[in-house]
């Protein structure tokens, strides 16, 4: 049984997502169909389908611009506590250094 070939992941535009999650609003086919038709996973287009309920408010969820607010605010505090550490090392080194 031979394992299928991980795809290589893929970036799409915003337009390109909405213009997806339009088709699949419509009604005309299924999630299933219109992730085929476009050579998508079914699992990426539906989680387009249900950020974009949760962006409309049809959903309970973080919007799209406070998911990209958090991982901003998730990078600072890695660099701050990154900062934090070194200043720690280095006060620790210039300690031992005066003695």
């Amino acid at each position: 049984m031979g394992k299928k070939k991980p795809r290589p992941r893929r970036s799409f535009t915003r337009e390109f997502k909405a213009e997806i999650v339009e088709l699949c609003r419509r009604g005309d086919r299924s999630v299933g169909q219109v992730a085929k038709d476009f050579d998508l996973t079914e699992t990426a287009v539906r989680d387009w389908v249900r950020q974009a309920q949760v962006d409309a408010g049809e959903r309970d969820g973080l919007t799209s611009s406070e998911r990209e607010e958090l991982a901003a605010l998730r990078r600072e505090n890695r660099r701050l506590r990154e900062d934090v550490d070194i200043l720690k090392r280095a006060t620790a080194f210039f300690a031992t250094e005066t003695r």
